[in-house]
């Protein structure tokens, strides 16, 4: 069976990571470098909620070749 943690993009790790960083800045949510597991669900959800909105328009602006 296939690890499901291999990272199939080289990089995207750390992007993903860095757009995490700044999106919780930008909703007001103090990051920490690390473990966040402290973290209430409700400033974790802005966090991936717009993680997830940003991705989506990504991808939409790619499949219209902009």
């Amino acid at each position: 069976m296939a690890n499901s943690k291999k990272n199939l993009v080289p990089g995207a790790k750390s992007a993903l990571n860095k757009m995490k960083h700044e999106i919780a800045s930008q909703v007001g949510v103090n990051l920490k470098q690390g473990y966040n597991g402290d973290l209430p669900a409700r400033e974790a959800g802005k966090v991936g909620g717009n993680i997830t909105k940003k991705l989506i328009q990504m991808a939409e602006s790619q499949m219209a070749g902009k």
